[in-house]
């Protein structure tokens, strides 16, 4: 099979961003026939069509949309190694973590806001994800952690290990005029009242459950989330009763503008970071984990 020709690859990256031949001759200082020859020489190497033309726009085709995703990633990957290059790496120590959707925002600034007091100096890279996207980035050593409130499963083909940071109970809130009438009776005040749930994703979904069913609860689940901050957004709007980790009730409190209708910790929410190294090595990882261990974060 004959090689790829980036410099191919790099015309029609620029083509389909643009939507237009000209434009994306403009940019890269070319005549548009120069581009479009090397388009039309990208597709019969390629043996394939990679854009159809609508009026004065191109579209790209079926296998031009797959073409363009992995192109975007290469080039991305390029531009990442320029801004690598340009930084003075021996003063700047870079710390990539990934970060779970389902961890709340907070819960995750005040993880991480120390790092970047440490002494000396330090580039914090955040990525969010899904577990087993960032698992994927884990393996090939394009993270140094994750934060996550799923363990890694026993058996797991990722070389990787788990540490337990700390663990939270789970407070119930809601706007304060729904939260007066289920205070009295919790948890059975919660039954026939409208509840949003996490989404299916979070860990701690299956344990809500099971809680309910344990007291004979019958909550009316009205909706789902997996983002964590979008259900406290309907929660404040007084769509419903919430339950978030205990640890941050007082953020939820003066950042929604709920009250808590009552709290439990027959149920945990337990936070990991998963690192690549059994014995921890980052300094940044480190401090997370030892500044966690026991009594949790002081917050």
């Amino acid at each position: 099979m004959t090689p790829l020709n980036y410099n191919h690859l790099y015309y029609f990256f620029h083509v389909a961003t643009d939507g237009s031949i000209t434009r994306a001759s403009a940019r890269l200082n070319l005549t548009p026939q120069t581009i479009s020859g090397q388009i039309a020489a990208f597709e019969e190497q390629l043996g394939t069509k990679l854009f159809r033309r609508e009026g004065r726009r191109l579209r790209l085709s079926a296998k031009g949309r797959q073409i363009y995703s992995h192109a975007e990633t290469i080039f991305l990957l390029g531009s990442e190694i320029r801004q690598m290059l340009q930084t003075d790496s021996a003063a700047t120590e870079v710390f990539r973590v990934g970060i779970t959707e389902v961890i709340p925002k907070i819960l995750a600034n005040r993880l991480l806001q120390p790092i970047l007091r440490r002494p000396g100096e330090m580039r914090l890279v955040c990525h969010e994800g899904d577990q087993e996207t960032l698992l994927a980035e884990l393996a090939v050593d394009r993270l140094d952690c994750i934060i996550t409130d799923q363990p890694l499963e026993s058996g797991s083909h990722i070389k990787a290990w788990n540490y337990r940071i700390f663990d939270s109970g789970f407070t119930f809130f809601a706007v304060p005029e729904l939260a007066a009438t289920c205070s009295d009776n919790f948890p059975h005040s919660l039954s026939g009242q409208a509840f949003l749930a996490p989404g299916r994703k979070a860990s701690i979904r299956s344990f809500l459950m099971a809680w309910f069913e344990k007291h004979g609860l019958v909550p009316k689940i009205i909706a789902e989330f997996d983002d964590s901050a979008l259900l406290k957004s309907f929660g404040q709007a007084g769509l419903g009763i919430f339950a978030a980790p205990s640890i941050i009730e007082d953020y939820v409190m003066s950042q929604y503008g709920v009250a808590v209708i009552g709290r439990t910790r027959e149920f945990v929410d337990v936070f990991y970071v998963i690192s690549p190294e059994r014995r921890l090595q980052h300094p940044a990882t480190l401090e997370i984990v030892n500044s966690s261990l026991g009594s949790g974060p002081a917050w």
